[in-house]
C-alpha cells in the first residue's frame, strides 16, 4: 500500500514536468513561428492548452496553425493525464484506510530497537502481554483483518500484511528492530520468515515457535537464536507436576511480570554501575543492602553459573539474576538507580 502511494506521487511529479515542458514548448513555438512577444506567446499557449476559445492575438500563418493543432493535441492529452493523476492522489489521500496506514507508518518510523511479533494467536497474545508489562515497544504483524479489528486498541499496534513477504517486514521496521518473535502455527511459514529476517537484519535477535521436532534444527539453521516448542514445554510441565509438584508450584509462583508482583529480576553490570571497575558478589553486599539473593550469573562470554560463589567477579558485559520479594526488588532498583 505504501509503495502504491509513493508510485502515485511519482506520477504527479511526471505530470507536472510534462505540463511545464508543454508550456515552454508552446511559448517558444508561438514566439518564433508567429513572432509574438513573450507575453503574447504565453497568453496564446495558455488559452490553447485550456481550449477556452478566445481569439488569436494576431492572425496565424499556415506554419503557426499546424503548430497550434499539434500543441492542442499534445496539451489536451497531457492535461487529461495530469487531472486523472491528481484526482487519484486526492482520493488516495482522503481514503480513511490509507490515512490510517500513513499514520501507522509515521509511528513505525519513530520506533527503534522495538520488537516485532508475527501472528496474534495464543502465543502471540502471551508475548504481547509480557512485553506490555515491561513497557517494551512492539508491533504485531497480522494477516487476518478480523483479528486486527477485534483486538486493536490504543495499547496494541497492528500492521496488516503477510509476514512471508520481505516488503511487509521492511515496512514494519525490521531494519531498526532489536528482536523478532515468530509465533505462526505452520513451521514452514516460521522457517521462511526467519530466513528472510536474518538476511534483512543480521543483528536481529530471532525467537521462533516450532511444532515438529524435525523443524527445530531447520529453523535454527535458518538463523533463529532460540526455537521454542510450546507442546513439549507443556508436556514437560505437566509431568513435572507429578514428579516434583511442590517445586513446580513454587516456580509457578515466581513472577517476572507486573511492578507489584515481580520477584525475580535480571540486572546487567551497566545498569548497576557507571564505571568499569571490577567487583565481586561479596563486595557489592546485595543481600544486606536490599534483601535480594543472587541466584545466577552470566559472564560476558555467555557462560551461565547457577548459585555463584561470593568471590565471583562482576565484569562489564555480565549479568546477574536476583531473587526477592517485590518490595526487595523495588529496594534493589532504588539502591542501584535502575
Amino acid at each position: 500500500m505504501n509503495g502504491m502511494f509513493r508510485w502515485v506521487k511519482s506520477k504527479i511529479y511526471i505530470a507536472l514536468i510534462l505540463l511545464v515542458l508543454v508550456v515552454v514548448f508552446g511559448v517558444l513555438g508561438f514566439r518564433f513561428f508567429s513572432n509574438y512577444s513573450w507575453v503574447d506567446a504565453l497568453y496564446m499557449t495558455v488559452i490553447t492548452m485550456s481550449t477556452v476559445g478566445f481569439g488569436e492575438v494576431q492572425p496565424l500563418d499556415d506554419m503557426a496553425k499546424l503548430f497550434t493543432v499539434f500543441l492542442i493535441g499534445t496539451s489536451v492529452s497531457i492535461f487529461a493525464y495530469s487531472v486523472s493523476v491528481i484526482t487519484e492522489y486526492i482520493v488516495n489521500k482522503n481514503d480513511p484506510k490509507r490515512v490510517q496506514y500513513r499514520k501507522l507508518q509515521k509511528m513505525i518510523e519513530k520506533l527503534e530497537n522495538h520488537i516485532i511479533i508475527i501472528g496474534y494467536g495464543r502465543n502471540g497474545k502471551q508475548a504481547a502481554v509480557k512485553l506490555m508489562a515491561y513497557d517494551k515497544p512492539f508491533i504485531i504483524i497480522e494477516n487476518d483483518r478480523e483479528v486486527i479489528e477485534k483486538y486493536q486498541n490504543d495499547k496494541l499496534m497492528f500492521f496488516e500484511g503477510n509476514a512471508t513477504e520481505d516488503s511487509t517486514l521492511i515496512d514494519a521496521g525490521i531494519k531498526k528492530a532489536s528482536c523478532l518473535i515468530c509465533t505462526l502455527p505452520e513451521d514452514a511459514d516460521n522457517l521462511f520468515i526467519v530466513l528472510s529476517a536474518r538476511q534483512i537484519n543480521s543483528n536481529l535477535k530471532i525467537i521462533s515457535r516450532a511444532s515438529q521436532d524435525a523443524s527445530y534444527k531447520k529453523i535454527r539453521l535458518a538463523g533463529a537464536d532460540n526455537v521454542i516448542m510450546p507442546d513439549r514445554i507443556g508436556g514437560d510441565h505437566m509431568a513435572s507436576l507429578v514428579v516434583v509438584p511442590d517445586l513446580i508450584e513454587f516456580l509457578d509462583n515466581l513472577s517476572i511480570v507486573g511492578k507489584r508482583s515481580i520477584n525475580i529480576e535480571e540486572v546487567s553490570f551497566e545498569d548497576m554501575f557507571e564505571d568499569n571497575e571490577r567487583r565481586t558478589i561479596r563486595t557489592i553486599d546485595m543481600r544486606s543492602k536490599t534483601g535480594c539473593t543472587i541466584i545466577g550469573y552470566k559472564s560476558p562470554e555467555g557462560e551461565y553459573i547457577v548459585n555463584p560463589e561470593a568471590e565471583t567477579l562482576l565484569l562489564p558485559g555480565s549479568k546477574i539474576v536476583v531473587l526477592g520479594r517485590p518490595e526487595q526488588i523495588n529496594k534493589l532498583n532504588k539502591e542501584f538507580n535502575i
